[in-house]
């Protein structure tokens, strides 16, 4: 008898298993387009290609200057996101990078927007130092959940997402980004 209600059990966990994946499932053919809130809000993993043509989850971290800033502010914008750190090597290499193509596209509509991983203080230095030329945000634990919500379940640094005009995922890179490739993919959507 035992052994029958463990089966049974089973089956009817298995079935309610079945039906969560069916749900998600049929709702995500009824909008292809949109990411549920659910997913993002849930830590669900999705892959980064599942991202590309969706749209930006939205979201708002401090400036190094206190003041909350919203992704919304640059709507229209061709938006390029990087996730960096003072602390990680191959972010600081791309910074330079980054600073020239914001001063080359910045008329034509491209904002540059650097996320840290880090203070205020450790970042405000390191901005005025360096003449980083586009807004900074920062952060802790909201950035790393920000960071999964474009697909860098990892934590790893740098990742750049950039966004269509329209706020959509247009590309995604963990690890560095080449000059060439940046410029690239950044002229293709201006």
């Amino acid at each position: 008898m035992r052994r029958g209600s463990l089966i049974t059990a089973v089956v009817v966990v298995s079935c309610f298993i079945a039906g969560i994946f069916l749900s998600d499932y049929i709702r995500s053919k009824e909008h292809p387009d949109k990411i549920s809130l659910d997913q993002l809000s849930s830590g669900a993993q999705i892959s980064m290609q599942d991202l590309l043509g969706k749209p930006s989850p939205d979201f708002s971290l401090m400036d190094v200057s206190g003041q909350r800033r919203n992704v919304s502010e640059w709507k229209g914008k061709v938006l390029a996101i990087n996730f960096w750190a003072t602390w990680c090597p191959p972010c600081l290499e791309e910074i330079p990078h980054f600073i020239k193509l914001q001063d080359k596209y910045g008329h034509q509509g491209l904002q540059f927007l650097g996320i840290a991983l880090e203070s205020v203080d450790e970042v405000l230095g390191f901005a005025n130092e360096h003449g980083i030329n586009y807004p900074l945000l920062v952060g802790e634990q909201e950035v790393i959940k920000l960071a999964g919500k474009f697909g860098n379940y990892s934590g790893g640094l740098p990742y750049t997402v950039i966004l269509d005009r329209n706020g959509h995922i247009s590309f995604i890179k963990k690890g560095p980004l080449s000059v060439t490739e940046a410029e690239q993919v950044i002229t293709s959507l201006l």
